[in-house]
């Protein structure tokens, strides 16, 4: 018997720590009170601004986007706790400048850490098999069911090629710029109810 990497255990162990704080975390959350239009609204508007965020911060970007076959985006992914910390989005996948269908991320982690941070990511599919496999998913965990690597800017102010020719790549940003160093693994992403919303082309 094959036995599970270290990798994949700790991506699911994250997985496990998110949806018990999900758990813990419904009953105090306000309750939405947007219609489902304007909510995706929103989030395509949110998914604009992170767009033209990412290229002013990473020009070599703006044509992995052009040449992608879909681009996930998460505006605004807010993480808050102390011991327990879990970050939660909503985004928005486009294929060839169309909304393809909405989606929700959530991921966890253990260790110190004290208040609320946002940040927007973006996971570009490089490939159609990466894109089809992510499509055909009922629930999709980078590190398990793919992996997510994640850009990083080299000291010319180039993107790393080692990172951005791989099937999936991930764009990580705060409001000082891409974040280094970091990792997508364990991060989980779901399809929610898209009726109503409408198609919209990409910035």
């Amino acid at each position: 018997m094959t036995l599970p990497s270290p990798r994949h255990v700790l991506a699911a162990a994250i997985v496990g720590v998110s949806a018990l704080a999900v758990t813990a975390c419904t009953t105090t959350l306000p309750r939405e009170t947007q219609t489902g239009v304007e909510r995706r609204d929103s989030i395509n508007e949110r998914a604009d601004a992170a767009l033209k965020r990412l290229y002013e911060v990473a020009p070599n970007s703006r044509e992995l986007v052009s040449q992608a076959k879909g681009v996930l985006i998460f505006p605004r992914v807010i993480g808050g706790g102390f011991v327990v910390g879990l970050e939660h989005g909503d985004g928005v996948l486009r294929v060839n400048g169309k909304n393809r269908g909405y989606y929700s991320t959530s991921s966890g982690s253990v260790g110190l850490q004290a208040g609320a941070q946002s940040k927007a990511i973006v996971m570009v599919f490089r490939t159609q098999e990466a894109l089809d496999k992510f499509l055909a998913s009922n629930g999709w965990t980078a590190g398990v069911d793919a992996t997510v690597a994640v850009a990083n800017i080299g000291a010319n102010g180039a993107l790393d090629l080692n990172t951005i020719r791989e099937p999936i790549v991930g764009f990580v940003m705060t409001n000082v710029g891409l974040m280094a160093g970091v990792s997508l693994e364990g991060t989980k992403i779901n399809r929610i109810d898209d009726r109503g919303a409408g198609t919209k082309t990409a910035q």
